[in-house]
């Protein structure tokens, strides 16, 4: 059984704003051992996906305080309850009820590990964090200097010790946690003097090539009005969507778009996935 499957359960959630799928998340009765025992017997040896559905629903409502714990990286709550909802289907997916573990112990790590995945992908244009390593400390790290600030050298090596992580380690991810994304030209509202200082203004390429920037040129309006004519090849909604979710300035998240088609966030995500796949094979067909 795949993700995709346990996407299709057929779960009905409000749509009218974010405050009310939390409201009714809290409000799904919790299962018993024993009815989470028998349900997930139910879906590892029959592939119930009504059984599945009855283990999801009950344990939103933790996916959403686990979503909440994440809310000082800037990204969209919404989003982070998303990417949650990801993982406690995985978590579902492989459950084990032989082991006398329950399922919120269980999936408490593939939510959590879902939603890191999606901060690590999103938090910045360059990644911060790419080694196992680098992870701990991206995430243990910002809450430690919440409280201490810019560290001492004995508080680098207290918390290198504590995470089982070089001291070198520590100093290069409070580095990383402080630096910010600058903008290569300077930003429209910013004075004469600080364009003078952005990259644009004293950056100089000495292998550039006007014939190349040329077919550059060219090949990049060819491609662009092939996303135009595969974009056309859509319906309305999909183009809806993939504009708001990738091509808009402003990027809308999954649940303003669930609101605006009175459809659940999730079908977004299937939606916006399909498009994707078709808009790909427009495109190969066009470049062909």
């Amino acid at each position: 059984m795949t993700n995709t499957d346990l996407q299709k359960t057929d779960i009905l959630l409000p749509i009218n704003s974010l405050e009310a799928y939390m409201a009714y998340a809290n409000q799904i009765p919790m299962l018993s051992q024993e009815e989470e025992h028998q349900f997930a017997i139910r879906f590892t040896a029959q592939n119930d996906l009504g059984a599945a559905k009855q283990l999801i629903l009950p344990h939103l409502r933790y996916v959403v305080k686990v979503a909440k714990g994440y809310l000082g990286y800037g990204l969209p709550l919404a989003d982070l309850i998303q990417e949650g909802n990801i993982g406690l289907m995985k978590a579902v997916k492989r459950f084990n009820p032989h082991q006398g573990t329950r399922l919120v112990t269980f999936a408490m790590h593939w939510i959590k590990a879902e939603i890191h995945e999606f901060i690590l992908r999103n938090w910045r244009i360059v990644k911060v964090a790419t080694t196992k390593t680098q992870r701990k400390l991206f995430f243990n790290l910002r809450q430690i200097r919440k409280h201490l600030g810019w560290m001492t050298e004995e508080e680098v090596h207290s918390v290198a010790r504590d995470l089982g992580v070089k001291p070198e380690a520590v100093r290069e991810m409070e580095m990383r946690l402080t630096a910010t994304d600058a903008s290569y030209d300077g930003h429209n509202d910013s004075s004469d003097d600080e364009h003078a200082f952005a990259p644009a203004a004293f950056l100089e390429d000495p292998h550039a090539n006007p014939e190349e920037q040329l077919t550059l040129a060219n090949w990049t309006e060819q491609s662009t009005d092939n996303m135009r004519h595969a974009l056309a090849q859509l319906d309305e909604r999909s183009q809806d969507i993939l504009r708001g979710r990738w091509l808009d300035e402003e990027k809308v998240t999954l649940q303003d778009l669930a609101n605006k088609y009175q459809i659940s966030a999730e079908r977004v995500r299937q939606l916006e996935k399909n498009a994707l796949d078709k808009l790909r094979q427009a495109l190969v067909v066009e470049g062909e």
